[in-house]
């Protein structure tokens, strides 16, 4: 046994996206199992390794983690992403959560039947309630929490390039987040990450919702 990280999951973004990021920021090597049958989850389900019957699942440690933010906190924790001090913490906390809830509704996008409303509801939220705290954060600091590079900035780096994707010129009025931008992806594991070829998963396809939606038994409306 390698004792390499395993992570289990759906070949594409959704929720493990955040997971890759903070791992390939750690610098951390993973092995992924894709899900692509409904054996394979009732599998894992009969294993006893997934606690509320939920993927993403990480392999680390020993452990078999379920949940984005338990796993990326334990993630942020092991590998000193995750700030000085409890203070530091509860910050770092706050800004994830808030980057988690816009990214959420861009991941759910490919599942909606009315995608043109929810990209201007994405798009209004974005611009009026969080990209606004974010900007005011980097208006002198490097990072956003304590002067050192932490889980938060790496989920401001994903989900501002995910919205990027979806709007191209949504950050023209927020200079101090493009700047941001610029600095984090001249991290060389970043910049690894960036390009083709690397464990960063393409924007979802026809592929990975139906693969998703059998997998679990969803019949959209």
């Amino acid at each position: 046994m390698t004792g390499k990280v395993v992570l289990h999951y759906f070949n594409g973004r959704g929720k493990m996206e955040s997971i890759r990021w903070l791992l390939t920021v750690a610098e951390v090597e993973f092995d992924e199992v894709y899900l692509s049958t409904r054996e394979q989850y009732e599998n894992l389900l009969s294993d006893g390794a997934l606690m509320f019957q939920q993927v993403p699942m990480v392999e680390i440690d020993g452990m078999k983690l379920v949940q984005t933010r338990a796993i990326l906190n334990y993630i942020a924790e092991k590998y000193n992403l995750h700030g000085k001090d409890l203070k530091d913490r509860i910050m770092i906390n706050m800004y994830s959560e808030g980057l988690m809830d816009q990214m959420e509704m861009i991941m759910m996008l490919p599942f909606s039947s009315d995608a043109k409303s929810k990209l201007d509801t994405i798009q209004t939220k974005a611009i009026e309630r969080y990209l606004p705290v974010f900007e005011k954060a980097l208006s002198g600091p490097m990072y956003l929490v304590g002067g050192k590079l932490s889980c938060a900035d790496v989920q401001l780096l994903e989900c501002t390039l995910m919205l990027e994707e979806k709007f191209p010129a949504i950050l023209s009025e927020f200079p101090n987040i493009k700047a941001f931008q610029g600095r984090m992806t001249k991290i060389p594991a970043i910049s690894r990450f960036l390009q083709p070829g690397s464990k960063r998963k393409p924007q979802p396809d026809e592929t990975y919702v139906k693969t998703i939606m059998e997998v679990f038994k969803i019949k959209l409306p």
